[in-house]
């Protein structure tokens, strides 16, 4: 059921973490796979050929999401390579920074948000005519959409919004046999999360998950191939927690 055989698929952000892990989860089950990156072209590509060499078929393709015109300029490449069909758009490209609400900074707020939300809606947007009957969109969304978590009041926001625009644009694109889905991790073992590295991180991590590990990032990739495939064909609309039973 999660055979995606002759479907092509963007990751945004899948050259580390979470995106990389998507991005190999999604070539193994026979996607061909369009690996974007931010700045990290050398992880990207070192991806690419991975894929490549275990006889998938990738390619990498850079844009800066936090510029204005970012995702018009990514949707463009993506057409080169995808032709006039796209069948899985994982928007999972984002940044974070943790700050208290008085040592939030202009600059930073708004990065996170061209990042974090308007990119993955200007991507939907650009690239809707490549996106047809049976595609699955999976936006990235977080724990701290739902529950306060440290110092992210203004990421949280942006994950926020996430879970909004999931809702709205699986009912506008659902005529079209468009899903979208969002999926939410908890603390993930990648370099967004360096402080569950610690004892006190970890500790912490573990004091509000039901699950006593810290998660993976193929722990996320799995749900996301799975939303991706034909065996969730009637889940659309919704955010899947992802976190180990976090904050429950």
């Amino acid at each position: 059921m999660t055979d995606l055989t002759s479907r092509t698929a963007l990751v945004t952000g899948a050259s580390r973490g979470i995106g990389r892990a998507t991005a190999r989860a999604l070539a193994a089950a026979g996607a061909r796979v369009i690996v974007h990156y931010g700045n990290a072209a050398r992880e990207a590509e070192s991806l690419v050929a991975e894929i490549r060499a275990s006889g998938g078929k990738a390619d990498a393709v850079g844009a800066d999401l936090g510029a204005p015109d970012g995702a018009h300029k990514l949707a463009v490449q993506v057409r080169k390579i995808a032709g006039e069909q796209l069948d899985i758009l994982v928007a999972n490209a984002g940044i974070a920074t943790a700050a208290s609400i008085e040592d939030q900074t202009v600059e930073e707020f708004d990065r996170m948000f061209a990042v974090n939300v308007r990119a993955p809606f200007f991507l939907v947007q650009q690239l809707l005519p490549l996106l047809g009957e049976g595609a699955s969109v999976v936006l990235l969304s977080s724990l701290a959409a739902r529950a306060s978590v440290s110092l992210l009041p203004a990421y949280a926001a942006t994950k926020g919004a996430i879970d909004t625009l999931v809702k709205h644009f699986a009912a506008l694109l659902g005529p079209r046999g468009i899903r979208v889905n969002a999926v939410a991790p908890g603390v993930i073992d990648t370099e967004m999360s360096k402080f569950a590295t610690t004892d006190e991180g970890r500790q912490f991590t573990l004091s509000m998950q039901a699950l006593q590990r810290i998660g993976h990032a193929d722990d996320v990739a799995d749900v996301v191939a799975f939303l991706a495939s034909d065996a969730a064909r009637w889940v659309t609309g919704d955010t899947v927690q992802v976190g180990g039973g976090s904050k429950l």
